[in-house]
């Protein structure tokens, strides 16, 4: 059992379902936080009522004999803004953010970002993966994970489907039978 309830990572809760054209004023920017300073923005965010997304994952560690459950960002360091250019300059003025990209290709970004988000959901064990190698991509055809497109990478003799923030070159895998897999292409 978590020590802290659970917070929002999500705001509004329909953020992700939008698509980017429904804003014209507000623009996807992914900011890179100070040291472990990303639920303290994303507290900051919720009570300015600036849309963002805070992708969170369960980690269960032992210290002492005792088992700790927490909440812990799956992209250290990220978070990600749907804002207008005041809310923007809000989030500098909390001095947690060491800087903000801007997002090129919103559309891309909020399909990545679904995807994840359906991955978390399903409560499956995910690893972080950075500077993806291009694969073979794929769709998972039935199981928790129907619809979620990715790549295959092998580790160590097992089969993973990596979905991947392309913008950031991150990702997470999560291992998976290959007979869940359709190829794309």
């Amino acid at each position: 059992m978590p020590i802290l309830k659970e917070e929002p990572n999500l705001y509004p809760d329909t953020l992700l379902d939008e698509t980017p054209g429904d804003s014209p004023q507000r623009r996807w920017f992914a900011l890179y936080t100070k040291a472990r300073q990303e639920k303290s923005l994303a507290r900051e965010l919720l009570k300015y009522q600036v849309p963002f997304y805070l992708p969170l994952v369960k980690k269960t560690s032992v210290s002492r004999g005792r088992r700790r459950s927490s909440l812990s960002p799956l992209f250290a360091g990220y978070i990600f803004l749907f804002g207008s250019e005041e809310e923007r300059v809000r989030t500098l003025a909390t001095n947690r953010v060491s800087r903000i990209l801007s997002v090129e290709c919103p559309e891309q970004l909020v399909f990545d970002l679904r995807q994840l988000r359906q991955l978390i959901a399903a409560g499956a064990p995910l690893t972080v993966e950075s500077r993806l190698e291009p694969g073979r991509r794929v769709r998972v055809r039935q199981g928790a994970f129907a619809g979620v497109e990715g790549i295959v990478v092998k580790r160590r003799a097992e089969t993973r489907l990596l979905v991947s923030i392309n913008f950031l070159q991150q990702g997470a895998s999560v291992e998976i039978d290959d007979f869940f897999l359709e190829p794309l292409e």
